[in-house]
């Protein structure tokens, strides 16, 4: 009958490690069940799950891999696993599987305490431990830049989604932090376009507030622009209320606010990465798309819809040209997206912050509120207030190391 043991190194990382445990390894005739291996400020913990023939001289190959790793400098340790719990391991790997990605500016142990002990108490386990974020900066000029990611992987079966995300919520709240849970299905592996608001969400404005304040009604749209995002009022008609306000404004007013368009953090290197990556981009606005296409060619985005101003002699009439983009026009324009793309819903994320955007994050595969209404994080499957937006490549499982920045 075969053997079953977990053999574990620990120590400073070097090189040919891997190869010379395996070659030892090798002439005992072994067979490896499970390899794991983890890096940490230049540690090394490597774990190997060995099942060697009853034939095989046990110690005299243990013998030789303390030879080994002494020279090394390094320490081994060996772990009889009996049939039964090996068993019960091979069956727990066929549970469901699950992602919680903490995000925040900078990670305490509190943090992780916290979190840990939700996943626990949801009857999930913890798998695996990594970052996905850079190392972290201690210089005080780079420290207020700073934002951390780590991402566990779980397995195990949650009883209630729902219950289980709203203690994440309450958690990030309490703590400062972003929570994100996702199914690690083959879904999130393969998602392939991103699909953005526009004001407030790529860029740190709202434009109509901008142009207003250039028309001198600046108070007035404000006032019915944040009833808007509130979702307190009808968004078609609180768009074609606020633009009947902006009269006779002229065009040259539409290019000072297009030149000075202020990119939110992070969406310069989220948009690259995204391309450099493969992704299709989108932007799917009720503003208006003087601006988008701005951005469209400032960040190289492959569709953009949004409303079209209507301009004559070279001054905005007060209304706008066809149909307006409202929530459920958002919605549609993703699932057409997703089809001339030819892919699943599933397959699309969904980004943005306000009422009209809640139906665009549903009929997403991934629907991210970015600093967003507490209406739209109450609706939304995930939200992210404390980083910059390009976290969201996180989400993805694309760390530091591969984004277009680095």
């Amino acid at each position: 009958m075969s053997q079953i043991e977990l053999v574990t190194l620990s120590g400073h990382d070097q090189q040919g490690l891997i190869s010379g445990v395996m070659d030892i390894l090798a002439n005992y005739g072994a067979n490896i069940l499970d390899i794991g291996e983890s890096v940490i400020y230049s540690n090394i913990i490597l774990g190997i799950l060995v099942e060697t023939s009853d034939e095989v001289d046990d110690e005299k190959r243990r013998q030789h891999l303390k030879d080994f790793v002494k020279d090394k400098n390094l320490s081994i340790s060996f772990s009889s696993i009996d049939f039964p719990k090996y068993s019960q391991w091979v069956k727990r790997e066929d549970s469901s599987r699950f992602i919680v990605t903490l995000l925040a500016r900078k990670l305490s142990a509190e943090h992780l305490s916290k979190v840990a002990e939700v996943i626990y108490k949801n009857g999930l386990n913890i798998d695996e431990v990594k970052r996905l974020s850079g190392p972290i900066s201690l210089e005080k000029e780079i420290k207020k830049e700073n934002k951390v990611c780590i991402e566990f992987s779980l397995t195990g079966e949650v009883d209630n989604s729902m219950n289980f995300r709203r203690n994440l919520l309450q958690l990030s709240r309490l703590l400062g932090v972003d929570l994100a849970f996702q199914e690690d299905n083959q879904y999130r592996r393969n998602r392939r376009v991103v699909v953005f608001d526009m004001d407030s969400t790529l860029i740190e404005t709202e434009v109509i507030d901008e142009l207003a304040q250039l028309a001198g009604v600046g108070q007035s749209v404000k006032n019915i622009t944040d009833k808007a995002m509130k979702g307190e009022i009808d968004f078609e008609k609180s768009l074609r209320d606020r633009v009947f306000l902006l009269k006779d404004l002229p065009l040259s007013a539409l290019e000072i606010v297009a030149e000075k368009l202020p990119l939110t953090e992070g969406a310069d290197n989220l948009v690259k990465t995204l391309r450099m990556l493969g992704y299709k981009t989108a932007i799917i606005s009720g503003g208006f798309s003087f601006f988008a296409d701005k951005l469209r060619n400032e960040l190289g985005i492959d569709y953009v819809f949004a409303n079209r101003l209507e301009i004559l002699n070279g001054k905005l009439t007060g209304q706008i040209v066809g149909t307006i983009i409202d929530g459920e026009g958002k919605a549609k324009l993703l699932k057409e997206i997703s089809v001339q793309e030819g892919l699943d819903s599933e397959q699309v994320i969904a980004v943005g912050d306000g009422a009209n955007d809640i139906a665009m994050l549903s009929a997403a595969g991934l629907g991210v509120a970015f600093r967003a209404k507490p209406k739209v994080i109450e609706s939304a499957e995930q939200s992210i207030s404390q980083v910059s937006i390009d976290s969201i490549l996180y989400l993805l499982g694309i760390a530091d190391r591969h984004h277009w920045s680095t």
